[in-house]
């Protein structure tokens, strides 16, 4: 790398802690332990977009232009999600956690980061299927407020429901997957049953408390984008949230092996990152 180019980035990558720290101090939301390959990607894009010369001209429109800073938030925010995602987790869960979740007479789901909720009505799919959905209660959340609206709407495009069907029969389907939504016009509307015993919510996993008594956290595909100290910050969430004895449902791409917290927890799922707290640990 020439002296030139690593002049650049060390410039951009001055500009990007000016720009964070602005968001942060202005509208509250902290990306500041985000990836920084995650973070350059998306702010380079918004300044493509935008037809901006540099980020210090994008960070003033950002400080003055509320329409543009939600613009902005929500390419920063992690929106990448699909019903019955990755579906060998899924079948994992209908097999090694759903057992344990019915030892329980009431339990209480922590979705974090749900984005547009398509994971979180698929969970509401599975537990409805096995029999539990009358005594869960989920409570999904993203700091994102618009992803929330969508997720609460549970209005999906019709054309994603052929990929959908095909996630959840390689789930461990019980039924078809058109009885639960159904089609007007380009649309699918998620049935209303799924909907009774999930609660939405804003909350950010960089700056808000856990929930208390919790039995279960889904979190995944989530983390990948922070960095390790946030990492670290985010598992000591979950750790209080959950009940000993408690499961966390983290993405394949995630591990807790290397984070202050990896002997707290024992292995359900090696391969799909499903771990229970221990109900002692030194």
């Amino acid at each position: 790398m020439t002296w030139m180019l690593r002049t650049i980035m060390e410039l951009i990558d001055t500009d990007l802690d000016a720009l964070l720290s602005a968001i942060y101090s202005r509208y509250g939301y902290d990306f500041r332990g985000y990836s920084r390959a995650h973070i350059k990607r998306r702010v380079l894009q918004r300044l493509r977009l935008s037809e901006l010369d540099n980020i210090a001209l994008l960070q003033k429109k950002v400080l003055s232009d509320t329409h543009f800073a939600a613009c902005l938030l929500r390419d920063l925010s992690i929106n990448v999600t699909e019903m019955f995602r990755d579906p060998g987790f899924y079948r994992a869960v209908r097999e090694k956690v759903i057992p344990l979740l019915r030892t329980w007479s009431h339990i209480k789901i922590w979705h974090a980061g749900c984005s547009t909720g398509e994971e979180v009505y698929s969970m509401a799919i599975l537990l409805k299927e096995e029999g539990l959905y009358d005594r869960v209660r989920i409570y999904a959340t993203d700091f994102n407020q618009v992803v929330l609206e969508q997720a609460r709407a549970g209005i999906y495009p019709a054309e994603r429901m052929k990929n959908y069907a095909w996630n959840y029969q390689r789930s461990g389907a019980k039924a078809a997957f058109s009885d639960y939504y159904h089609a007007q016009y380009d649309s699918a509307i998620m049935d209303p049953s799924l909907k009774k015993n999930i609660v939405w919510a804003n909350h950010n996993l960089v700056t808000d408390s856990d929930f208390a008594e919790t039995h279960m956290v889904v979190c995944r595909n989530v983390l990948i984008y922070f960095n390790t100290e946030l990492q670290n910050k985010v598992y000591g969430l979950f750790n209080g949230s959950l009940v000993k004895g408690g499961v966390l449902c983290l993405g394949r791409k995630e591990s807790l092996r290397f984070s202050n917290y990896s002997d707290r927890y024992s292995d359900m799922d090696k391969d799909q990152k499903i771990y229970r707290k221990n109900y002692r640990y030194e």
